[in-house]
């Protein structure tokens, strides 16, 4: 039985992974979230699922609780085998553009909580010898799009900062894992028009996920085909990118 820690798990992707490791074998879950109510709600469905669920409501921008959050967490797990990292925010790349408070907030919730998060559980799973660290990025970490590039530059923070960790901890045995999902179908983009053919189901994502982190894939595209489309995005030559709307 997998003991799994779940940072963001009202997410539609982390819920959806979620029960998957449950139905596929049992779990111990974690599970950390902001939303008090949500957090039970989630708890509760997995509860009836057949999975041990313990919840902490923290901001994972509150940074000073990071260290008491894990801590709880190894208290109630005995160890972790898999910490999903899933939280973070769509921000109005317009608003963004005229309030720099707006920026920063991104960054925070979408670069440094998670860099923050990764340091903390880094040097647990290197004691442990063994583990997951999965993050969920984005295709937006690629490149920097005028259309999300103060979303797209914390993702590619994390992408980076993530290479850099799986390179150190490889040898002790963990792995980390760069997900990068294109566009999903969960209440952050329930708001956007997007290209329905484009548009994955969170369950879709977690079944790739999961089968990543078995396979131990370092960076995961899902759907695949997001792979082939970022490398013809990274392939445009700046003056014609310069030239485009993306």
């Amino acid at each position: 039985m997998k003991r799994i820690l779940v940072v963001g798990a009202t997410s539609g992707i982390a819920t959806a992974c979620m029960r998957r490791w449950v139905r596929d074998g049992g779990a111990r879950l974690f599970l950390i979230a902001r939303d008090e109510e949500k957090l039970e709600q989630t708890a509760a469905d997995l509860r009836v699922r057949g999975a041990e669920v313990h919840a902490c409501v923290i901001d994972a921008t509150d940074l000073g609780g990071h260290a008491g959050m894990i801590e709880a967490a190894i208290a109630a797990l005995g160890q972790i085998d898999i910490a999903l990292i899933a939280h973070g925010m769509l921000p109005d790349q317009s608003a963004c553009e005229r309030d720099a408070d707006l920026a920063l907030q991104s960054l925070a919730v979408n670069g440094t909580s998670v860099i923050a998060l990764l340091t903390h559980l880094a040097n647990v799973l290197e004691a442990q010898r063994s583990g997951c660290l999965a993050v969920i990025t984005s295709v937006a970490a690629d490149r920097g799009r005028p259309s999300n590039y103060v979303y797209g530059c914390a993702k590619a923070a994390v992408s980076t900062f993530c290479e850099g960790l799986r390179a150190r901890l490889f040898r002790c045995g963990v792995h980390v894992i760069d997900v990068r999902p294109g566009y999903v179908a969960t209440p952050m983009t329930q708001d956007l028009l997007l290209p329905r053919r484009l548009v994955a189901h969170p369950d879709a994502i977690a079944r790739c996920i999961l089968t990543g982190i078995e396979r131990r894939t370092d960076v995961l595209y899902t759907p695949a085909f997001w792979g082939l489309i970022m490398l013809v995005v990274r392939s445009i030559p700046r003056f014609a990118f310069n030239r485009m709307r993306l």
